[in-house]
């Protein structure tokens, strides 16, 4: 991995993400160097995405700042986009599109010259292998080249930066491989943060780990320190205290962020009344033996037996 003079390119100085009493994120912070390809590694669910997309600008942090190139991002949030890729874990494609109209599409809306966008699209879909499908749509593509096509747009504005969120979950073991061969050619000239809770990916492609449970940073160093004489999914365990996601903290972080992003309530709003939604009382069908026939709908009509 490629490391150069040191200087700090992603981070977060005590970052947290409220909604209302529910903390996505709480107190994080961890520097990332120039050069290095680091694994955010945590349980499903441990706040990884919310910390990537607070350090994408693409959520504002309730508190803490988030340095992209040592740009406040809050305050930069341009300056510092133009420095990033940011892959999110289901990725920015229209599937009526092909490729090369994906691509032309988000290269103009970077604001790219003509004259660069058109070579620009040729390297990266040489860089990505996507020359078999690239007159295809997007609909019609595996799940490995859809991730292809995400990591093209990322890198298509040449930043040095390249924020991933999951960027192998859901591939067969073949589109995994030839994902992570190209972390490792990426990581040789950019720096790199990816998230995920696959450790094999932590041993393949990264020169250091930050590991991140309910909300908070537990780790943060070289795998070897990690793993500290045990297996790396021993100390993991350790670490986490053997969590899994529970679906209620999974579904509030997920259903948070979706109301910041698209307007809707943010969780912690109060719920209606739950007369609201009470079922009106039934009425009483008329005693006898005809009560059937002379029982009518609200509409008046006489119900079909």
């Amino acid at each position: 991995m490629l490391n150069t003079d040191g200087a700090t390119m992603i981070e977060a100085v005590g970052l947290s993400k409220f909604y209302d009493t529910f903390a996505a994120i709480r107190d994080i912070s961890f520097s990332v160097r120039a050069g290095q390809v680091t694994a955010f590694l945590g349980p499903n669910g441990a706040g990884k995405s919310t910390t990537l997309k607070v350090l994408t600008g693409y959520l504002a942090p309730s508190e803490g700042i988030a340095r992209i190139a040592g740009m406040d991002v809050s305050r930069f949030r341009i300056e510092a986009a133009a420095r990033v890729g940011y892959l999110p874990e289901n990725g920015p494609l229209y599937p009526e599109m092909t490729p090369n109209e994906l691509l032309r599409f988000f290269g103009e809306a970077r604001g790219l010259a003509n004259g660069t966008l058109g070579s620009r699209i040729d390297a990266v879909i040489a860089q990505c292998n996507l020359q078999p499908v690239v007159d295809k749509s997007i609909y019609k593509l595996s799940k490995g080249y859809r991730q292809r096509v995400g990591m093209a747009q990322a890198l298509l504005h040449e930043p040095d930066i390249l924020i991933m969120d999951e960027p192998t979950s859901g591939l067969d073991p073949n589109q995994i491989r030839d994902v992570r061969e190209l972390i490792r050619q990426l990581g040789e000239t950019k720096t790199i943060l990816i998230s995920t809770h696959i450790l094999q990916e932590v041993k393949a492609v990264a020169d250091h780990v930050i590991l991140i449970n309910e909300g908070r940073i537990v780790f943060d160093g070289t795998s070897d320190e990690m793993a500290a004489g045990e297996s790396l999914e021993d100390a993991f365990y350790r670490l986490t205290g053997g969590a899994a996601e529970t679906s209620e903290t999974a579904e509030t972080a997920e259903t948070a962020e979706t109301a910041e992003t698209e307007g809707a309530p943010a969780a912690g709003t109060p719920a209606p009344a739950a007369a609201d939604f009470a079922p009106e009382p039934e009425i009483p069908a008329p005693a006898g033996p005809d009560s059937a026939s002379k029982t009518q709908d609200t509409t008046g009509e006489t119900p079909h037996e």
